[in-house]
């Protein structure tokens, strides 16, 4: 299998259907770094990084990846939305607590790699959850979600 098709098949694993095309469009515009071993490490794109693999086989999110993932899924899958009072916060990469969470996919788990967003869908950044989505909605403290990379950073 090519070693694209078999990114594209761990992105759309991990991101859901039409992942694989939206971070990978246009490959020829896309490097990738590798480990000493030969192991794809990261894949820039010409807006900057978008993904890293990591040793358990899943990707981490960059905020160029994050950008094409949003432009391309439907509303609420992968995201955690926040409220406005926490997105000068957010933007600068600082982390998302719960009590800010308005909405979340339903099918977020804890350490999943999510989207941050406003209402409007804007990205704000990206990161992992510290919390399952139903717990977002209940909770009134905590870190929901560690951010990684902010669109101000």
């Amino acid at each position: 299998m090519d070693e694209w098709r078999r990114l594209s098949r761990i992105a759309e694993y991990q991101f859901g259907s039409g992942a694989g095309r939206a971070l990978f469009a246009n490959r020829e515009e896309l490097t990738i770094s590798r480990s000493k071993s030969g192991r794809p490490r990261q894949i820039h794109g010409p807006d900057g990084r978008l993904l890293t693999l990591g040793l358990d086989g899943r990707f981490t999110l960059g905020y160029a990846g994050g950008q094409r993932l949003t432009a391309a899924t439907e509303e609420l899958r992968n995201r955690v939305v926040v409220g406005e009072e926490s997105d000068p916060y957010v933007r600068d990469g600082r982390n998302a607590f719960a009590k800010f969470v308005t909405a979340a996919d339903p099918a977020i788990r804890e350490a999943d790699e999510v989207l941050v967003v406003r209402e409007d869908d804007t990205l704000l950044a990206v990161g992992r959850a510290e919390l399952p989505a139903t717990a977002m909605a209940d909770f009134e403290t905590g870190m929901a979600v560690a951010v990684r990379d902010g669109a101000d950073d």
